[in-house]
């Protein structure tokens, strides 16, 4: 069974322990941030399948961090407020940041864990679809985003396409004319343009980290796996 990964937004730290608790013991992997800042580097360094989040922070409010997820980031991640307020306006102002669900405290812990598993179940064709991950590296095709052991790394358009055809063949060898035809087409490219290209990818995703994963096979093209480099 794989895991799905929550990120709670929550300043209230007993509330946020019960929960995540809860949570844990009911196979999701939770972690918790207390303010907006902290989330946002959550956010940025690692994929999660839901976002849980209190309306009220020291920092802001949740619909500013909800809007900025929609809006800044591009996440179609499922979010779920959770918050003392019930008026309708309330309601419509977390709908309008772009929450998909909307829970009033206090609340009961299944029915909390009943939304939960609705959202992610609703998203979850985007979200195993999306993402390619090869041990600590992960490409996420709906957001354009690459991350290595949670750091996140910025690649340029054809280099992002390098990437994921060469994560979506993993562990096979991918010949330079397959690389080629996938990133030009029938267009010939300037002479060593993939050459470039691949140095240029190397150096983002594997030169800083202990474990290199792309391999260049001699005469053959190139492959991303979990290997001892012979390149």
């Amino acid at each position: 069974m794989s895991h799905h990964f929550i990120l709670m937004v929550e300043d209230h730290f007993e509330l946020a322990a019960t929960v995540c608790e809860f949570l844990e013991a009911h196979g999701y992997v939770v972690d918790h941030a207390r303010n907006l800042d902290a989330a946002k580097n959550f956010l940025k360094s690692q994929p999660f399948h839901l976002l849980l989040l209190d309306v009220n922070l020291p920092d802001g409010t949740g619909y500013q961090l909800c809007d900025w997820v929609r809006n800044d980031q591009g996440l179609d991640l499922p979010v779920l407020m959770l918050t003392a307020r019930d008026t309708v306006e309330d309601k419509l102002q977390g709908f309008s940041a772009g929450a998909d669900d909307y829970l009033i405290k206090p609340f009961d812990f299944n029915e909390l864990v009943a939304r939960i598993r609705a959202l992610i179940k609703r998203a979850s064709g985007e979200v195993s679809n999306s993402q390619i991950k090869i041990h600590d590296l992960v490409l996420d095709t709906s957001t354009q985003r690459v991350i290595r052991n949670g750091h996140s790394i910025e690649l340029p358009p054809i280099q992002f396409k390098l990437l994921k055809t060469l994560m979506r063949q993993s562990p096979k060898v991918v010949t330079k004319q397959e690389l080629i035809m996938e990133l030009w087409g029938e267009e010939e490219p300037e002479s060593d343009a993939l050459r470039s290209h691949i140095y240029n990818l190397r150096k983002m995703i594997d030169k800083p980290f202990e474990q290199k994963l792309l391999h260049t096979v001699s005469g053959v093209g190139l492959k991303i796996a979990i290997e001892q480099s012979t390149s």
